[in-house]
């Protein structure tokens, strides 16, 4: 029935008043992925709401932090990645029903092996995998941090293995390094001291691909803890997430318009099932909240951030990947603040506090306050990327610096003004300040 609904919609909107825009007009042929991803996860989430109840896996309120005043359920983040899986297979069954997904047209430069493969790569699901298994036994039992960094770096590595993102780092290196060691491949036989069965008498050493994995680990760990800090206000990961998705796409978009790379289809793909899942799973966590993301969603969601920026350059263009990281700031800013604070304070970054940027605005805006300001930061950074991928127009570099460092200073006042008050009130310290 749901499959017939979907061939008939291409039906009713076949002839509208105006051609949409050629971007959204690529969007819309992968929409069936967000449906199905928004639909499995916005009527799956009250039964793993049930089922984390009756297991007892729920979230006490704490007065110095959380704002509920009773046990919320956790285990959200697993429907989250069901939702997302779902639109993932809904996209792997595309080509046995006519009508499920219209492909943009692909030059053939880009196929593999002379055949079109917009599936998503099994790599990117094993990823996920990997993530939600880490997050889940951590809301469950907990696990210690050696643990979850392990987790964390097994699924970057799943996406090495399957080179998504490794290319991540070649448009700095080629120009920059490959020009000074005047060998712009950046690639390297290294002799061994013997002949290796298997391996010869020497090894290939690709400079490029070795820095795409770091970055790849990188970017999951900070990502993943990224949103973890932020997950801290009912529906606040989740719509930022979501923003942060809509902006991915627009820049997919116009890549799969320019043809840019094979992987055009399955991140167009990816992102709307990440898009679908979150938008389905908002109603339920937005305040007041019947559920929350715990561990295993957010750390799902910064890896599904991490994983839309690190495609963004998957054919060498870093200069997406900024604007992908742009995109995602108030994560990024959020955990350089509470970097810098604890640093400051001398506590260790595993300490909690509620002076991140979501507990600064609550204690002036209120939950829903404070949740929709950051929604509207995260939308002007979301433009900003976008902005950046069509222009690369310097004046945008400097705006989203000014508007991070008014965010950053702001934010570290507000978190130090007992300290600054405590320092006014030292005993024959009369000056006014």
């Amino acid at each position: 029935m749901l499959l017939s609904l979907l061939n008939v919609i291409p039906a009713v909107v076949e002839t509208p008043p105006s051609a949409p825009a050629p971007a959204l007009g690529i969007l819309q042929g992968y929409i069936g992925v967000f449906v199905i991803a928004f639909l499995v996860t916005v009527l799956i989430t009250p039964l793993v709401r049930r089922l984390a109840i009756s297991n007892g896996i729920v979230d006490h309120p704490d007065e110095a932090r959380k704002q509920h005043k009773m046990p919320i359920a956790y285990l959200g983040g697993v429907a989250v990645y069901v939702g997302i899986m779902a639109g993932i297979m809904y996209s792997y069954f595309a080509d046995s029903v006519p009508g499920m997904i219209e492909y943009h047209e692909i030059g053939p430069e880009n196929l593999t092996d002379g055949v079109f493969t917009p599936q998503v790569p099994p790599w990117i699901a094993l990823g996920m995998t990997i993530i939600v298994i880490v997050g889940l036994i951590d809301d469950i039992k907990g696990v210690s941090a050696r643990v979850k960094l392990g987790g964390q770096l097994m699924a970057a590595a799943a996406l090495a293995i399957g080179d998504v993102g490794v290319n991540v780092a070649e448009g700095v290196l080629r120009p920059t390094l490959g020009r000074l060691l005047h060998n712009p491949e950046l690639i390297y036989e290294i002799p061994l001291p013997m002949t290796i069965p298997g391996f010869g008498a020497s090894v290939e050493l690709d400079f490029i691909y070795w820095s795409g994995t770091v970055v790849i680990a990188v970017f999951v760990l900070g990502a993943t803890n990224a949103s973890n800090f932020i997950d801290g206000l009912d529906g606040l990961l989740t719509g930022v997430t979501s923003i942060a998705m809509v902006g991915f796409l627009f820049i997919a978009a116009g890549m799969a318009l320019a043809d840019n790379g094979p992987m055009d289809g399955p991140r167009i793909i990816v992102g709307l099932a990440i898009l679908g899942a979150c938008m389905g799973f908002l109603p339920h966590n937005f305040n007041p909240a019947a559920i929350f993301l715990g561990d295993t969603g957010s750390l799902l969601l910064g890896y599904c951030s991490a994983l839309m920026i690190l495609s963004l350059g998957d054919t060498g263009q870093t200069s997406l990947v900024f604007a992908g990281l742009i995109i995602y700031s108030i994560p990024i800013i959020d955990t350089m603040l509470a970097i810098i604070r604890r640093k400051l304070a001398g506590k260790k970054m595993s300490d909690p506090d509620a002076d991140h940027l979501h507990h600064m605005l609550k204690r002036s805006l209120g939950v829903k306050g404070a949740v929709f300001a950051l929604y509207g930061i995260g939308l002007v950074f979301c433009v900003l990327g976008v902005l950046l991928s069509k222009f690369q127009a310097r004046f945008i570099y400097a705006l989203v610096l000014l508007v991070a460092f008014y965010i950053g200073v702001y934010a570290i006042k507000i978190a130090r003004r007992s300290q600054h008050e405590a320092q006014t009130q030292v005993p024959g310290n009369n000056k006014s300040v």
